[in-house]
């Protein structure tokens, strides 16, 4: 059975919704960032780490299996942290990472379950997709880390190496609909 870890990505500024995700919380108090953890925890992952950036360590918070790194870089964008979370998951054991996003509170873990379902590897490559459009969680198996660490700058992601690697995608418009929200009256 392959060893999977969350790999959850809340280092920005969050520039529109006028203060870092990390530390955003619904109307009835509860938190972006635990709810986004749980989303992995509870979807099957062993472990989650928590890239950080704009936030510091003001955004930590108490969970079990989940530890904190802070991207130095954050700054210049997604692929940056998205790269320092690999190369710090890189040193421990896992078989493969499913990178999840602070910023999409409909997200559940069914969604998560969905995407480890079947075969998970190494060699793991699968996207969830909302009526065909692409979106998170990735599942990104350790064959793959280096190889898209050796690309990743700015604000870009991983969407130009899915697609040149022709992930698996995984439809999940009947779990959520995958939406970001970038400013506070969404």
């Amino acid at each position: 059975m392959a060893l999977v870890h969350g790999l959850l990505l809340a280092a920005g500024a969050g520039r529109r919704m006028g203060r870092p995700k990390a530390l955003v919380t619904d109307p009835d108090g509860t938190s972006w960032l635990a709810r986004a953890v749980s989303v992995l925890d509870e979807g099957g992952c062993a472990a989650t780490l928590v890239v950080l950036g704009a936030s510091g360590e003001q955004a930590e918070l108490d969970l079990p299996r989940t530890s904190w790194t802070h991207c130095p870089d954050w700054a210049k964008g997604v692929g940056h942290s998205l790269r320092h979370g690999l190369r710090v998951l890189g040193e421990g054991e896992a078989d493969a990472a499913l990178i999840h996003l602070v910023d999409l509170p409909d997200v559940t873990a069914a969604v998560a379950r969905r995407l480890l379902g079947g075969e998970v590897g190494s060699g793991a490559l699968r996207r969830a997709v909302y009526s065909g459009r692409p979106g998170h969680p990735v599942l990104l198996g350790r064959d793959h880390w280096a190889p898209l660490v050796a690309e990743l700058d700015g604000d870009r992601g991983a969407a130009d190496y899915l697609r040149r690697r022709d992930a698996e995608t995984v439809e999940c418009a009947d779990l959520a609909t995958g939406q970001d929200v970038d400013q506070p009256q969404a």
